[in-house]
């Protein structure tokens, strides 16, 4: 069973409320491989104010935050001029 058929109002809508460039754009993004669309997706939910309510990490990722939270446990934190350098790095 289809989700016109479960909800038929949300099949309507979609329909009604979306214009044909962003339907277009979705049909666009639907043939974008899985990690692109998630992308867009987020790109979406940004511009909207909306919030994505889980983020999937890669196991660096993970290990990162893990040893970024390991050394603000003990004191360490980032010198005004690390701070400065990552800024710079990306136009900041």
């Amino acid at each position: 069973m289809s989700l016109g058929q479960l909800l038929p109002a949300a099949s309507l809508c979609y329909v009604v409320d979306m214009t044909k460039l962003l339907d277009k754009a979705v049909e666009a993004v639907r043939k974008l491989p899985a990690s692109a669309q998630d992308e867009v997706a987020a790109a979406i939910f940004a511009f909207t104010g909306s919030s994505q309510a889980s983020v999937d990490l890669t196991p660096d990722e993970i290990d990162a935050i893990a040893r970024s939270k390991t050394a603000a446990a003990r004191g360490e934190y980032a010198s005004e001029e690390q701070v400065q350098a990552v800024w710079s790095k990306h136009g900041l």
